[in-house]
């Protein structure tokens, strides 16, 4: 008599890393905002909204046409600040009309502004 054959359960494997891991959380957001760049020898603006935020970046749904690695300027309202945050940007990726952004030279005080901005979006999440 043979042994008994063991039926084996299908291995799960882990769901794939993420290309990349970010340095600090994201928490939905939805605002309008404004983005100002400099294209083709002048100054041009497009609005868009606000989909998530981070510390130390933005993401967002564009009218405007920009592309990865753009520097521009960002006029985004943040929850609990009395006047809009004022920023430097890079274009870091870009999906169609959605577009994620990386603040860059933040000051002490936008920092604070954001990490206020964050806490507050954590306890709605």
């Amino acid at each position: 008599m043979s042994a008994p054959s063991k039926k084996l359960a299908p291995k799960r494997l882990a769901p794939p890393a993420p290309a990349y891991a970010r340095r600090f959380p994201r928490f939905a957001v939805d605002t309008r905002m404004q983005v100002r760049m400099f294209q083709d020898g002048e100054f041009r603006g497009c609005w868009g909204r606000s989909t998530e935020l981070g510390q130390d970046g933005i993401g967002a749904t564009l009218t405007g046409d920009l592309e990865i690695g753009e520097i521009v300027s960002l006029e985004v309202p943040l929850p609990l600040s009395p006047y809009p945050l004022r920023v430097r940007a890079i274009v870091r990726y870009r999906q169609g009309l959605r577009y994620g952004f990386e603040f860059l030279t933040l000051t002490d005080i936008q920092r604070h502004m954001i990490r206020r901005a964050c806490e507050m979006l954590a306890t709605k999440s």
